[in-house]
């Protein structure tokens, strides 16, 4: 299973940036696959997913209206909109992916449940 994550960069306060995920490797038809970040001296910390099953999507609430999580199936890849960027969203972003999902959202911010997990992008926002 690979997962690889792009689309990081250096933007300044107000821009917005698209990350994208590509995944490949698996055959499995029930899965979720979420977005994290870590900041320097932080814990990783969830930021949305979305399901394989019904195109469920989860956003935190400390991202809900800035960030959007979105998927095309036929490129099997996954995106994370992020729009009104701030320097408190610099951090090294990774995508991964559950395999075993308890659907409804569970377990979606939890680092815990996610069994594979890409490379990282790094955002830096600052002026």
């Amino acid at each position: 299973v690979q997962l690889q994550a792009s689309g990081g960069g250096l933007v300044q306060p107000g821009e917005s940036l698209r990350l994208s995920c590509a995944v490949s490797g698996f055959t499995w038809d029930y899965y979720n696959i979420g977005w994290f970040r870590q900041a320097p001296g932080k814990e990783r910390e969830g930021l949305s997913c979305i399901e394989s099953s019904y195109g469920g999507t989860y956003v935190a609430d400390f991202v809900k209206g800035r960030f959007t999580i979105s998927s095309d199936i036929a490129k099997n890849t996954v995106y994370l909109q992020m729009n009104k960027l701030e320097p408190e969203d610099t951090a090294v972003y990774y995508c991964a992916i559950d395999r075993n999902p308890w659907g409804s959202g569970y377990g979606c911010f939890s680092t815990g449940p996610y069994d594979y997990w890409g490379q990282g992008t790094l955002v830096t926002v600052s002026s």
